[in-house]
């Protein structure tokens, strides 16, 4: 298999806590003009994304992929798999860090 690559584009406007922004493209094209603000990343999502809603959906994807193959390999194919998946972004130690990425649970 050869190597995957994937690009998505963004763009800013204005300061970090009164700024906005959006995730332009996709190069799948499959997504787009997806609105982020400061606020939607660390208090109220209001119809907007954050990079660690990104990320969940991303690893539920990744998870639900990856344990239906292991499902198939051991001869119990998943008719299917509803998974959930936690990214937390929070305040540490002056700064801000990503504390619960990963945290795939299937249901």
């Amino acid at each position: 298999m050869a190597k995957a690559e994937r690009r998505a584009e963004a763009t800013w406007e204005g300061n970090l806590t009164h700024g906005s922004g959006k995730i332009v493209s996709v190069g799948s094209g499959a997504i787009g003009d997806l609105p982020v603000t400061w606020a939607s990343r660390t208090e109220r999502s209001d119809g907007k994304t954050s990079p660690e809603e990104l990320i969940a959906a991303a690893h539920a994807t990744c998870y639900a992929m990856a344990f239906s193959h292991t499902l198939d390999q051991a001869g119990t194919p998943a008719q299917k798999l509803d998974v959930t998946a936690v990214c937390a972004f929070e305040p540490v130690g002056g700064g801000f860090k990503i504390t619960d990425h990963g945290s795939q649970r299937p249901r």
